[in-house]
């Protein structure tokens, strides 16, 4: 189990990346936090997390070339420790860093995440700029054979010196400063370079040090199913997948990855399945035309059941602001979040290629879910023997109502089991 109580159940909140990718500022970010306290808040939702780029100078005005300008400008204090752009981010100024913005998201009753990337700035180490707490210079701690293949911005450290150790440490004493309560860290869940273990370990460290109770988020995936227990030492959360997107083979894969994943999340540590593509979204990507996320409403209801029952953390990727009544309903289904934050035991009983059942328990209420997936592309019945899920050990039903959450009905087993059509791609999750 993971050596702290930070997220004891999966965390819940809004992540910037699929609406803004690397451009979002101050002013979008203190909306969508103000949308979340008013809306979201009272079913659960708390976490505004910054994503990727937060630091780098005229980010986004190469687009249509890159997605990440190479080599660019990057905010950096005199330590090698990157830091807020303040012309996105005016409160930063003055090494103020993200402390008012920070202040701001808490006095609404939320919290506060920032994406990193591993490693240290390259331009940190080009320009053998200073290191805190030792007389070694960013230079000599980065190693320029360990780069990330997609992002320009940092090179590995050395991980094995202790000075690793301490430049981690360094960032966290800053991001404490802050008032920082999340970090997702990416390049380093799927562990595509050598060090990527060791620097997981050292950012769990660095977190334990600062005595701040910061939750540590790890991506990109697929992580590693062999270390399972290396991740649920060392970090709260951890990428099961790459970049999931609104997608149907994307979502029908999920299937599977969970399959993998189940019966490793226990309180504090849970198997990621990346952020809800619900809304609007995409509005600066591509042609930096927004859209509504392709997902039927269906697909949507069985996206967020599948997150829901396996207990997968939920990362709301659409812009707030814009969020349709419809996609708002199926953020605050009660019933939902209920499972989400109470299932345990979880378990996929059976999946083909038209069809998955999963079941979970809520010890606490001393109530079942049950969750029939259609993944054929037309509508058909589903059906749930009740002989492997007495099996599983999970909740038997002995009798009382049943009642199937998205649609507010009641329901029947039948003689042996239940059974019930399902529409193309969709779901019927069942409370007893």
């Amino acid at each position: 189990m993971n050596k702290n109580t930070f997220c004891p159940t999966p965390p819940m909140g809004w992540n910037s990346y699929d609406y803004y990718n690397t451009e979002v500022n101050e002013a979008q970010v203190r909306a969508n936090a103000e949308y979340m306290a008013a809306h979201l808040k009272e079913a659960g939702w708390e976490y505004i997390v910054i994503d990727i780029e937060w630091y780098a100078v005229s980010a986004g005005s190469e687009s249509e070339k890159f997605q990440y300008i190479p080599f660019g400008e990057l905010m950096m204090d005199e330590y090698s420790r990157l830091i807020p752009d303040p012309v996105r981010f005016p409160s930063s100024a003055d090494g103020k860093g993200f402390g008012p913005l920070a202040d701001y998201i808490h006095s609404l009753g939320l919290k506060f995440g920032i994406h990193i990337m591993r490693g240290i700035p390259r331009n940190a180490a080009h320009n053998h700029m200073a290191l805190m707490g030792t007389d070694m210079r960013a230079d000599r701690l980065a190693d320029p054979s360990n780069i990330c293949s997609w992002n320009p911005d940092m090179y590995g450290l050395r991980a094995n010196l202790p000075e690793a150790q301490l430049y981690y440490n360094s960032i966290m004493e800053l991001y404490t400063s802050w008032g920082v309560d999340f970090i997702k860290c990416d390049d380093i869940c799927r562990e595509d370079a050598a060090t990527a273990h060791k620097e997981i370990e050292l950012l769990h460290n660095a977190i334990l040090a600062c005595g701040r109770p910061i939750v540590l988020s790890l991506s990109p995936g697929p992580a590693k199913i062999s270390e399972a227990a290396y991740y649920a030492e060392n970090a709260n959360m951890w990428r099961i997948t790459d970049d999931f997107w609104d997608s149907w083979p994307l979502l029908k894969d999920m299937f599977r990855r969970c399959e993998l994943w189940q019966g490793k999340a226990e309180p504090g540590c849970w198997p990621d399945c990346d952020m809800l593509p619900i809304g609007i979204i995409g509005g600066c990507f591509g042609e930096r035309i927004e859209r509504r996320s392709t997902f039927t409403d269906d697909e949507l209801r069985t996206m967020m059941s599948l997150w829901a029952i396996f207990g997968s953390p939920l990362m709301i990727g659409g812009e707030l602001t814009k969020m349709d009544p419809v996609s708002l309903a199926f953020l605050t289904n009660r019933d939902l979040l209920r499972m989400h934050k109470n299932g345990r035991y979880a378990v996929q009983i059976e999946r083909t290629d038209d069809h998955a059942i999963w079941m979970s328990r809520d010890p606490e209420e001393d109530t079942g879910y049950i969750a029939l997936f259609n993944l054929a592309d037309e509508e058909r019945a589903v059906h749930l023997w009740t002989g492997p899920a007495a099996d599983r050990g999970l909740k038997p039903y002995n009798g009382g109502p049943i009642r199937e959450i998205w649609t507010d009905t009641a329901a029947a087993f039948s003689t042996g089991g239940l059974a019930c059509l399902v529409p193309a791609h969709g779901v019927r999750v069942f409370l007893y």
